[in-house]
Formats: structure tokens, C-alpha cells, sequence
């Protein structure tokens, strides 16, 4: 701990130039003393901090051979348990890097992150371990989370277990391709744009995202408080509907959260008959500018599985869908340059969780290594920045004001129908670019599949992707759209799926070595 350094005249000239403050040399001669007059208080906090902050515990964890990380999907291995009993017990589960597992290596797939060591766990990992699961290790994730293409993560690509050639999308890519190649049992995933959802279609898993709030962000790294969601990655909708159980719940310490959240047991619930329930497909979900109409097809034809299984299907619109991506646009950039960027990742103004080690040390290297960064997230700042300073923050609050809107247009459709379908993605996973793609073909990869899944994470509505079947070898997803907590009958409906067709495929051949460019 150090004391803080009194501010010279040029910083504090500087500091008024930023507020418009409008001193003259005399006047900031005066503040000077009176500024460093206030440096009593925060010295003072983070003395009384470090009275009560934890100690970084001791647990073990390796780097992976790089002859054995299937698909880079692994950042560090570790084997970490607390209990032989449990709903869990015995399973294994990889935690997305944007996730704290106290004493193990967190990098959140950036330099900006990279050397950072958390010292307590996440709450979601607390719950994992309590019910008797073991944490495996810590999958590669993309840089900061911002993309749902798996190249943009440090220090590699992740690959697709179906062809390593192609991505496994992301931003929780490694979680998908650790699932997907049956390296681990069941994945801890995060959802901001459809994190979860795209590596779940990409890899032919199951991605859950829940209803915003359901489960505690506490102690992942955030992009932007309303649209940050942590959810189960697995092979099947029972193991879901099982991790879903033991994440979901009020924590006391997350802002996203509301004071109380009804208790579910989700595996039970997916023995309740779904015969009769009620689909909408909505229209506005195919056919997109980016749609490949074989995916189109695909989901088209899962869907006709519902309707032989005994559900009611029938067409829908929902005109807003074609405008929700600007909605989501403007809170994901603006927001998330405001809070992850000059934010620091937490931000300010909100009762809840702060890490503030996690700050320290983000804060130093996002601008010793803000080079480092990816496009994506350069983009995110760049065009973040710049419309919060030419509005003041207006198209950030005009967003906000339009989601209301936005959230009742799904909702007039969920009044008719139980839930909603439409594809999770427009197309298959791409093929991995060259190092020297040029700008817009690599934010063309990285960001141009989210059309379908991004506005749900602006509205909060669970949504579930499944597989609905291979196309040209690689499989497509379809989206399954529920009421506000309600994932309950999102999980049967995805589960009477799985079931009228017989489970979901794996990929012929697993990638086992880390060598497969």
C-alpha cells in the first residue's frame, strides 16, 4: 500500500480542462492543497480493506501440454473439489475464463487480463463445488468476451471439435469445444450477445441462457450490468436442467438480480407432459440478410419435430425483431465502453460484488497493453466512446427507454404461445481467418451471427439453443425462447425435443492435440 501522490499543477490543469472547469494558473495553484487535503479518506479505505480482504488460497493448477489441449479450448487444467456428495458429484465441469476460481490464473482470453489471480471464487463456482462438482479448469474464452467467433482469444484460436479448421464460436468457445469433444461433463458459460448460445449451435450442444437475474454474476468479469448472464453448457437438456438447479438463486450481492427469486428444481420439472403447450415461430428470425437457407431448413425441420411431438405449432411475427439489434448495438458499445473500458469492468453507482484487485490490475495493463486488444473490442471502444461523447450518453438512455418496448413486443407473443422458436444462428461455423484478414472480414466473422441471439440478452428472456441437425457436416441450432423466469418450460420443451429425436450427435472425431491449424 502506498500513499497517493499529490497532483501536480499539469494534472490538475488537465483534470479541469476534462470537466470544463475553466481554472486559471491561481486558481489551480489554490486546489492543489485542498485536493490533497481529500487523499486522507481513500488511504485510509484501503487501509481498513486490506484488514478483511482474503488471502489468495492455495490450490493447485497446471498449464496444459499444448500435445494435449483438444481444440485450445484449455487455458489451465486443475482438479479442484470439496464434496463426494451432491447433484453434482462426480462431474466434471470447465469454468469459462471470465469466471474467478480463487488461486488459479485468470486471463479472460486478453493480455489486458493475463498474470491476475483472484482471490475469491465466483459465486457460481461455490455452488458447482458445493454440489459436489470438480473444476476441471479454466476454458479459453474470447478477449474481454466480445465476440462470438473463437479467434479473437489470447494466446490462440479455439477450434471446432466437428472440423478444427472452423470456430467454435464465442465468446465461450472453449467451454463448447471441451462439452462438444467430451472432455469434460458440463461447462459454465456466459452470455452477453449469445456467448453461450453461438459455441452451443457451433458445436451441436446444449447452451443455456437464463432469465437475466436467475443466476449471480457475482465475481465473473463484466461487460455491461444489463445484459450480463452466466448459464450451463452441456451434451444433453437433463444435465441443463441439472446445472441450472444448483446455479440458480439469489445471492445478495449482485445488482442484476431482484430480492427474490422462486426455487426450482429444473430436472424435475422436465417430467412434467408437454403435450399441448403452444409454439411460435417466429418469421423474423429467418431469412435474414446473413442466413443460409439450408440452416433455415434445418431448424425448419426440427421444428416439424415439435409439432409430431405433440405441440401446437403455429407462425407468429414480431416486427420488433428486426429492430432489436440496434437496441442491443447501442447498449452493448456505448455501454460497454463506459463500464469494461474507462469503467474498468465494474464501473461505479451500484450496490454489490467489486473486486478490487481485479480493477487494480486491469485498469494498469488495459492501457500498457491496450495494443494488445482485440479488433472487436477496439471497435467496441472507438464507437462506444465516440457517440457517448456526441450525445452526452442520450442514444445509450434512448435504448434504454426503448427496451420496455422491445421486451413487450416478445411478450405479446409469449401471451399467445408458450414459447418461441426461431434458428439460434444464420449459418454454420467459418472457417478460422488468416492473421491478416483484413478489418471488416474479421468483424464480419466475429459479430455477424448475432442477429437472432443478442436481443434476448437486451429483454432478459430465457433462451435455450439445442441441435437441430448437421448441415454439410456441421451442426445448426435451434432457439428456444421463453417467459421471464420461466426456464422451466424452455428446458422441457428443449428436452421433449431431444427426445423425439433420439439425442444430439457428437462429432465423428474429437480433436485430442493443440496442434491443428
Amino acid at each position: 500500500m502506498s500513499a497517493l501522490s499529490p497532483p501536480d499543477r499539469a494534472k490538475l490543469a488537465a483534470l479541469s480542462d476534462h470537466f470544463g472547469f475553466g481554472l486559471s494558473a491561481e486558481e489551480i495553484e489554490e486546489y492543489g492543497p485542498a485536493v490533497a487535503a481529500t487523499f486522507a479518506a481513500p488511504e485510509r479505505v484501503e487501509e481498513l480493506y486490506r484488514r478483511s480482504a482474503p488471502p489468495v488460497p492455495e490450490r493447485a493448477w497446471q498449464k496444459p501440454d499444448p500435445d494435449q489441449n483438444p481444440c485450445e479450448a484449455w487455458y489451465v487444467t486443475t482438479s479442484i473439489s470439496e464434496s463426494t456428495e451432491g447433484p453434482l458429484a462426480g462431474r466434471t465441469v470447465a469454468v469459462k475464463d471470465n469466471v474467478a476460481v480463487a488461486g488459479v490464473p485468470m486471463m479472460n482470453g486478453s493480455r489486458t487480463v493475463e498474470g491476475f489471480i483472484p482471490r475469491q471464487d465466483a459465486t457460481v463456482v461455490r455452488r458447482l463445488l458445493g454440489a459436489g462438482a470438480t473444476i476441471a479448469g479454466k476454458s479459453v474464452c474470447e478477449d474481454l468476451c466480445f465476440s462470438g467467433a473463437s479467434f479473437t482469444s489470447r494466446p490462440r484460436p479455439v477450434r471446432n471439435p466437428w472440423d478444427t479448421t472452423r470456430n467454435a464460436g464465442g465468446s465461450s468457445s472453449g467451454s463448447g469445444a471441451l462439452v462438444a469433444a467430451g472432455v469434460v461433463d458440463l461447462a459454465l458459460g456466459g452470455d452477453q450477445g449469445g456467448s453461450i448460445r453461438i459455441p452451443g449451435a457451433f458445436c451441436g450442444i446444449v447452451g443455456h441462457k437464463p432469465t437475466h437475474g436467475l443466476v449471480p454474476y457475482t465475481g465473473a468479469f463484466p461487460i455491461e450490468r444489463t445484459i450480463d448472464h452466466l448459464g450451463p453448457m452441456t451434451r444433453t437438456v437433463a444435465d441443463a436442467a441439472l446445472m441450472l438447479t444448483t446455479l440458480a438463486g439469489v445471492d445478495g450481492m449482485d445488482p442484476r438480480q431482484p430480492s427474490r427469486v422462486d426455487t426450482v428444481d429444473y430436472r424435475a420439472a422436465l417430467a412434467q407432459p408437454t403435450k399441448g403447450l403452444r409454439v411460435g415461430v417466429v418469421a423474423e428470425g429467418f431469412g435474414t440478410p446473413v442466413s443460409d437457407p439450408a440452416v433455415d431448413a434445418a431448424v425448419r425441420t426440427a421444428i416439424e419435430v415439435l409439432a409430431t411431438a405433440g405441440f401446437v405449432v403455429g407462425e407468429t411475427s414480431v416486427p420488433w425483431h428486426n429492430d432489436a439489434m440496434h437496441v442491443w448495438n447501442v447498449i452493448a458499445t456505448e455501454g460497454a465502453a463506459y463500464q469494461m473500458l474507462d469503467g474498468n469492468a465494474y464501473g461505479m453507482n451500484t450496490e454489490g460484488f467489486y473486486d478490487p484487485e481485479l480493477i487494480a490490475h486491469y485498469a494498469r495493463q488495459r492501457i500498457e497493453r491496450g495494443a494488445e486488444l482485440s479488433r472487436t473490442v477496439k471497435l467496441v471502444g472507438l464507437s462506444g466512446r465516440y457517440t457517448f461523447e456526441a450525445g452526452g450518453g442520450k442514444y445509450y438512455a434512448m435504448a434504454r427507454r426503448l427496451v420496455p418496448e422491445l421486451r413487450a413486443a416478445y411478450d405479446a407473443a409469449l401471451d399467445e404461445y408458450d414459447v418461441l422458436v426461431m434458428p439460434t444462428l444464420p449459418y454454420t461455423a467459418r472457417e478460422i481467418p488468416p492473421e491478416d484478414v483484413s478489418l471488416r472480414d474479421y468483424l464480419t466473422t466475429a459479430l455477424s451471427m448475432v442477429g437472432n441471439t443478442a436481443p434476448f440478452d437486451v429483454t432478459g428472456h430465457p433462451a435455450c439453443s439445442v441441435p437441430a441437425g448437421l448441415v454439410d457436416g456441421l451442426p445448426a441450432g435451434l432457439m428456444i425462447i421463453g417467459k421471464h423466469f420461466d426456464d422451466a418450460t424452455v428446458l422441457r420443451v428443449a428436452n421433449t425435443y431431444e427426445e423425439a429425436v433420439g439425442g444430439f450427435p457428437a462429432p465423428p472425431v474429437a480433436a485430442t492435440t493443440g496442434s491443428n491449424a
